[in-house]
């Protein structure tokens, strides 16, 4: 591994050539109100084909220019553009900082460019407040094609689907916040679980996202995609906000500036939630978050942030129920078989991050993090299949440490006269848990039966390196490499502390190619590998499970402004998988699958109508398929054929805003042969706000003409307790009915 990494530096000092007489800008973009760092910002040099873009410090760099006067143009969707004239000398940096001041969204101001191949990828702060989002997860339904479903009262972490994947909870998807990450590996409920329920949506900054497995710096999950919270760094006002809402709903959400100067700011926030939920059953839903930011400047090119938050919820939930039952009117579409269900879960996090610019305009970032976890959750999914006395209520439980740190190391330099950029990196993760259990139980009090208990000790590491280099004013390319290594260790408690162990490596190439036609027109290919990681559980068992399956991704599109005003973006993918082995941590067994095939199309159309008014859609086709299985025979089960989501967003000067906006999923397969259908819905949902001096009042409503869907939705053999034999159909979570929510908030 170090003969690999050493030979890659050798081969980029060797490429790299100072050529003197030549010039650079240098400098950061900042909100001028705020003075925090804007992220994607678009620099361009005016009359040339030079430009770049804005990196998470706000940071950009533009060498090799012949010394002149030029004009640097900086703009950004939601700011107003400015420019700033620079005497460009021999052998020399000019440094400037632009700060942008908020004006009304132009999607003129989109920049179809070499230098920003990436722009559209971001979920800003604007996106979120004017849809109707009652926690943070909800925030993913942004990501075009991406569905979540709740099923467990609104405590559990969502079920995720995106290309073709029923990611379960978390399975191939990588989510963090601020870096941390979210996802669980080898979790009691199962692998990658991801619960970002302790992330207050007030402080949600903007959301990094992309579809596929195409960066050297987002290793473990990332099969179907990645997507990174950004939290505020400094709160612009200190606010206080209520909501009420049906159903016996409200919330309580604060955040308030204890320090704020031109070097440091410290800020704490704190939200409280409840809610009887709409089930016939009270959920008794809690939900407690608390977060205390800083953020300074240790020098004037060095910052230093750290965060801590802690987090905890309770709740109750009617779990899944039979088709059946409702039918016969047994129960009702909001009853349930089990009241009996719900859990308990926290988590406390600390985080620190430093970010230094050199003396040679390289930047370097550190991250450490830590977090304590607890999980506690009771489902009956059969109810009285296995048990015909006692029921089938499972527990799954487990206390967990993680702690990691991350690096990456950029520099921006010059290959010939092309402009570019090197990054290397590395990602460290521990996590340790201590009495993972899968246990039968009976009134959440009665230990029937222990399936599982043991204690998991897995640790990553991952190294990467990459170059990004504007080859022509049309053409850029990034190509980069990635190299993990897991040491996967379980002590099984059951077996006498038997103590069992398996480790793996896998190197993954990504290269990512743009090619800009015209200022409108932008085409560009993504290849990559990546992997399937697998529970420790499963892969110390071995049994022909690959422990770290291979996956080969492509994305072919491009991305074309065939008017002013509107954004277009079209991308055929494909996607294949060695094996899908799934541990099922309901059932404490490892559930067999081989290779599959996964392929479609996004398309994706933002049109602004008017200078208030935007209209956004999005479609997502896909064709998942189990390989070597028969045709007919070979479909994967609960994977999304087809999505969209779109609707009219409208912000005026006056301070009303707001959103109307649909979302749409076909039916899809429940099982291989696909004889059990799981039914698809359209919802439609709604927000109005109006802002005026420092207050705002707004009304949400989910479901706005009372659609009767399921949510979340799975073919299970159960059995009730009056039947003599199991019976296997669609046993589902319904979704909310009509439900309105008012809020009323405050700056000071």
């Amino acid at each position: 591994m170090k003969k690999f990494i050493s030979t890659l530096f050798i081969l980029h000092l060797s490429m790299y050539v100072a050529f003197a007489h030549l010039g650079s800008v240098v400098g950061r973009v900042i909100d001028k109100s705020t003075k925090q760092p804007i992220v994607g910002a678009t620099i361009v040099v005016a009359d040339s084909k030079k430009g770049a873009t804005t990196d998470a410090t706000g940071f950009f760099q533009i060498n090799n220019l012949e010394p002149n006067t030029y004009r640097i143009e900086v703009s950004f969707v939601g700011y107003s553009a400015q420019n700033q004239l620079v005497i460009v000398k021999e052998d020399e940096s000019v440094n400037l900082e632009f700060g942008l001041s908020e004006s009304q969204v132009q999607l003129s101001e989109v920049k179809v460019s070499a230098s920003n191949p990436q722009h559209q990828q971001v979920i800003s702060s604007l996106d979120i407040k004017t849809r109707p989002i009652n926690n943070s997860q909800e925030v993913l339904r942004i990501v075009p094609g991406l569905v979540i479903g709740q099923h467990a009262g609104g405590g559990k972490a969502e079920q995720i689907f995106l290309r073709g994947f029923d990611i379960d909870h978390g399975t191939d998807i990588r989510l963090t916040v601020d870096g941390v990450p979210i996802n669980m590996v080898s979790h009691a409920h199962g692998q990658g679980y991801a619960d970002a329920h302790f992330i207050i949506p007030e402080l949600i900054e903007g959301v990094d996202f992309k579809k596929g497995l195409y960066d050297t710096d987002k290793g473990n999950f990332a099969t179907a995609g990645w997507a990174n919270f950004r939290t505020k760094t400094t709160l612009e006002h200190s606010f206080a906000k209520a909501e009420v809402g049906q159903f016996n709903t409200y919330r309580l959400v604060s955040g308030v500036n204890v320090l704020k100067t031109k070097q440091h700011n410290v800020y704490l926030a704190g939200e409280y939630n409840y809610s009887d939920a709409y089930f016939e059953a009270p959920q008794n839903f809690n939900r407690i978050n608390l977060l205390g930011k800083y953020h300074g400047h240790l020098t004037q090119n060095t910052n230093l942030t750290l965060t801590a938050s802690t987090f905890w919820s309770k709740w109750n939930a009617s779990g899944q129920i039979p088709d059946r039952s409702v039918a016969d009117g047994s129960i009702g579409f909001y009853g349930a078989i089990d009241p009996n269900e719900g859990g308990e879960t926290s988590r406390t996090n600390v985080n620190a991050e430093l970010v230094t610019l050199t003396k040679r305009n390289h930047v370097w970032k550190n991250q450490f993090f830590y977090s304590n976890y607890n999980f506690e959750l009771y489902s009956n999914f059969t109810f009285f299949l296995v048990d015909p006395v006692n029921g089938d209520q499972i527990r799954q439980k487990e206390g967990r440490n993680l702690w990691g740190y991350n690096s990456n190391y950029s520099i921006g330099h010059a290959i010939g006269d092309k402009q570019a950029t090197f990054n290397t990196g590395l990602n460290y993760r521990h996590d340790l848990t201590n009495g993972s259990e899968l246990s039968r139980t009976k009134d959440r009090t009665q230990l029937l039966e222990a399936i599982k208990l043991g204690d998991v000790n897995e640790a990553n590491v991952g190294v990467y390196v990459d170059e990004t280099i504007q080859l022509s004013p049309r053409l850029s390319a990034t190509a980069g490499v990635r190299f993990d290594y897991f040491n996967n260790q379980y002590l099984d408690k059951l077996q006498n502390n038997t103590k069992f162990k398996a480790n793996a490596a896998i190197v993954s190439p990504k290269l990512n190619v743009y090619y800009t036609y015209n200022p409108n027109v932008q085409l560009y290919v993504n290849l990559g590998k990546g992997f399937h990681s697998n529970d420790t559980r499963a892969v110390v068992a071995q049994n022909g499970l690959e422990i770290l399956p291979a996956a080969y991704g492509s994305d072919l599109g491009a991305i074309w402004k065939p008017f002013p005003r509107m954004l277009l973006n079209a991308s055929y993918w494909y996607l294949w998988l060695n094996q899908e082995f799934v541990y099922v941590g309901d059932a404490g067994v490892v559930e067999p699958s081989g290779k599959s095939v996964r392929k479609g199309v996004d398309v994706s159309m933002r049109y602004q109508l008017s200078k208030k008014l935007f209209f956004d859609l999005d479609a997502n086709w896909a064709k998942p398929r189990a390989v070597g299985e028969a045709e007919g025979q070979n479909y994967l089960p609960l994977a999304v054929n087809f999505t969209s989501v779109g609707g009219l967003t409208l912000k005026t000067e006056q301070g009303f805003s707001g959103s109307l906006r649909y979302r749409y999923i076909g039916n899809r397969p429940a099982n291989e042969d696909n004889s059990i259908v799981a039914k698809g819905y359209f919802v439609t949902d709604a927000l109005v706000n109006y802002s005026k001096n420092r207050f705002s009042v707004g009304l949400s409503v989910q479901n706005m003409f009372n659609t009767q869907w399921k949510e979340t939705q799975f073919a299970t053999e159960s059995r009730l307790q009056n039947e003599t034999e199991p019976v296997e159909e669609i046993h589902f979570t319904p979704g909310t009915p009509f439900n309105a929510k008012l809020s009323i908030s405050w700056q000071f």
